[in-house]
């Protein structure tokens, strides 16, 4: 009882938020006024009353917009998996073309731009290192920059958080689409905070307007925002999704189903070969806070074990504010492994456009992790690297860039 009325205290006490999109015609900067714009978007890029940017934009008396462009999943959010491309299109609603950035570009190229002054982008970011939207705006802000175009961020609140990081830094020899810049697996930063920290570390003579969140502040989860979950891709259904994501995105990298198929992906997990009780038993000894381990059974309607019967679990978080999720997958990853060292396997290449090296070790951004796991280094000694990469990270470069309190 008591703890229901804290969180309503909690959501009483938050003024609502206000995105980006919300405040764009009041904050648009004034020295780009009148200019011929694109807008990169996605299902989540809705305002408070779920219009959505193409909507709002396209009624704008500051800018014309003249080109629409896509990330992974598309616009429309109907493509399911990693490498499932799409390919761009006229869109019938509006006539503008839309260019798919998950095609056969994953850059907007020259011509796509030639058409505008700037390029405004709203996306709904998560909160982790391995999802892509960062990257492709990564990508978007080094093409604008080569050819002198400006960019606008329309910023949103990071769901899981902006005062909790963790997880390691990825090293610049394992970048790919789940990381190309370094940063940490959980960063606590907003998609505006990292567009300021990519400008100003490798980018800096790029024209970058950020329109900020209003009334957000650092500690303030999702559902306190006042703000609707409308899910930026597939797997993202719910809040509770991202607060999982940043440790059971590793299990993409392994023969264990991360849930897809499911109705709670990376919130469920297994595999045929597990036994559901001997799994929550081991993982229920490991010193991991505000999570218990439901052992149960599950059937994916697609993807990996799709029609066979899984053995696994369900991860329930109890304390979202102790919960650590990086460490509750590696946790997982290292017990399986134990486990059931003949049945595991981590997964072969391609995986994201990297055809090299495995999987998992692009989403680690590290191929220490899997070495420590194989070798069966103890849980709290492989954790004490990537603590320390992490606040290393966070004093000399997230510190600087931070927008909100």
């Amino acid at each position: 009882m008591s703890i229901g009325l804290n969180r309503l205290k909690r959501q009483i006490k938050h003024k609502s938020v206000y995105t980006g999109l919300d405040i764009i015609e009041k904050e648009w900067p004034k020295n780009l006024k009148g200019t011929d714009a694109g807008l990169l978007i996605h299902p989540a890029s809705v305002n408070r009353n779920l219009n959505h940017a193409i909507e709002i934009c396209l009624k704008s008396r500051n800018f014309n917009i003249t080109a629409l462009f896509g990330p992974q999943h598309g616009i429309h959010g109907e493509t399911q998996d990693n490498m499932i491309e799409w390919q761009g299109f006229i869109d019938k609603k509006t006539g503008l073309p839309v260019y798919s950035l998950y095609g056969d570009v994953r850059q907007p190229t020259p011509s796509m731009l030639s058409n505008i002054n700037v390029l405004i982008i709203d996306l709904q970011d998560i909160g982790s290192r391995y999802y892509t939207f960062i990257w492709t705006m990564d990508l978007c802000l080094q093409s604008c920059n080569r050819i002198n175009k400006a960019v606008v961020v329309l910023d949103r609140p990071n769901p899981i958080g902006g005062h909790i990081i963790e997880g390691n830094v990825l090293k610049s020899e394992y970048a790919s689409f789940v990381g190309l810049k370094p940063l940490p697996v959980r960063h606590g930063m907003t998609i505006g905070e990292i567009a300021n920290y990519l400008r100003n570390e490798f980018y800096p003579d790029l024209d970058l307007y950020i329109i900020p969140v209003k009334n957000w502040k650092r500690n303030i989860w999702f559902n306190e925002t006042g703000l609707k979950w409308v899910p930026p891709s597939p797997n993202m259904p719910t809040p509770d999704t991202a607060l999982v994501y940043p440790g059971m995105c590793l299990l993409e990298g392994t023969n264990i189903s991360e849930g897809r198929g499911t109705t709670r992906p990376f919130e469920i997990f297994g595999a045929p070969f597990i036994d559901p009780d001997t799994l929550a038993g081991h993982l229920k000894e490991l010193p991991l806070p505000g999570v218990v381990f439901r052992p149960m059974y599950f059937e994916p309607a697609f993807h990996k074990y799709a029609g066979k019967l899984c053995g696994g679990a369900q991860i329930h978080v109890t304390n979202r504010e102790k919960f650590k999720p990086f460490r509750t997958g590696v946790a997982i990853l290292k017990t399986i492994y134990d486990l059931y060292p003949k049945e595991f396997s981590w997964k072969r290449p391609p995986y994201e456009y990297e055809y090299i090296k495995l999987p998992v070790d692009i989403l680690a951004g590290t191929d220490r992790l899997r070495n420590e796991i194989e070798t069966g280094m103890n849980l709290k000694d492989m954790e004490e690297w990537w603590l320390e990469e992490c606040l290393d990270f966070n004093k000399k470069y997230r510190k600087k860039y931070l927008l909100y309190k």
